[in-house]
């Protein structure tokens, strides 16, 4: 992996919530503080599948991964707004199928590099970029993601459950264009997205618990996910709740609606 550059450590703030440790106390895991506890369990108050909906879009993840590592021959991927590393994560999942396949990990938490670092150290063929989503230009020129990532070759661009922490005034289309733009022929998008589409009397709450967070959280419907895919040929199923995205198995019926948009789509020209 490649060292990191020798400037001062970011300051972790656990004054606010952030969505990465939240996210990470949803999935059981331990890489998070009381202020991120205390907003995460106001969240399960008010939608209590969320950790069944948070679950289920990391098993889309490893199918989507499966899918364009394995039929797609994508032997490199960026993964903006990664979170805490949680197993399998993009690289095992990638490898299982193509040892060499190369990552670069962003997110805009420190505490997801530090751990992400301690992790991975002795990995040349990932890097852990602290960056944001909201600048995708200095991702695309970071030197750290350029070692990894060669940009004339096809690319998987994973936002997995990060776009709805970006707000309209900060034009997530905008944001999609730059990055799709940055990406050959060839290459594929995975993107997740919350939306309230089911449970639109949630709408509030949701937004609410997040206002105080580092990124609000901005659920969009179904119409306003499918713009982030324009240019791009979606792949089957289409953009659907992701626990209905070429399933390993049928779903549970008796599953409550989940509220996670996902899809698959290629850049064919």
């Amino acid at each position: 992996m490649t060292a990191p550059e020798p400037t001062a450590r970011p300051k972790i703030d656990t004054s606010r919530p952030h969505p990465a440790r939240m996210y990470d106390y949803f999935l059981g895991g331990k890489d998070n503080y009381p202020v991120d506890q205390e907003a995460a369990e106001r969240f399960i108050a008010a939608a209590p599948e969320v950790k069944v909906a948070v679950r289920a879009n990391r098993a889309f993840m490893r199918r989507a991964v499966r899918h364009v590592v394995g039929e797609g021959g994508v032997r490199q991927i960026l993964d903006i707004g990664t979170g805490l590393p949680t197993e399998p994560n993009v690289h095992q999942i990638a490898r299982e199928i193509a040892p060499e396949t190369r990552v670069a990990y962003v997110d805009n938490d420190p505490i997801v590099g530090t751990h992400s670092m301690a992790l991975l150290d002795d990995d040349e063929g990932i890097s852990v970029v602290l960056a944001d989503l909201r600048d995708p230009r200095a991702i695309l020129d970071h030197p750290d993601v350029r070692k990894v990532i060669d940009l004339d070759e096809p690319v998987a661009l994973l936002l997995v459950a990060v776009l709805h922490f970006v707000k309209d005034d900060e034009d997530p289309n905008a944001l999609m264009t730059t990055l799709l733009d940055a990406l050959p022929t060839g290459s594929y998008l995975i993107l997740t997205h919350a939306t309230v589409d089911f449970h639109a009397d949630r709408r509030e709450n949701a937004v609410a618990i997040y206002k105080n967070a580092s990124a609000t959280m901005n659920p969009r419907p179904h119409a306003e996910v499918l713009r982030f895919f324009d240019g791009l040929t979606l792949l089957e199923p289409g953009l659907v709740t992701v626990p209905t995205w070429r399933p390993d198995e049928a779903p549970d019926p008796a599953l409550p609606p989940i509220g996670f948009y996902g899809g698959v789509a290629r850049k064919d020209a």
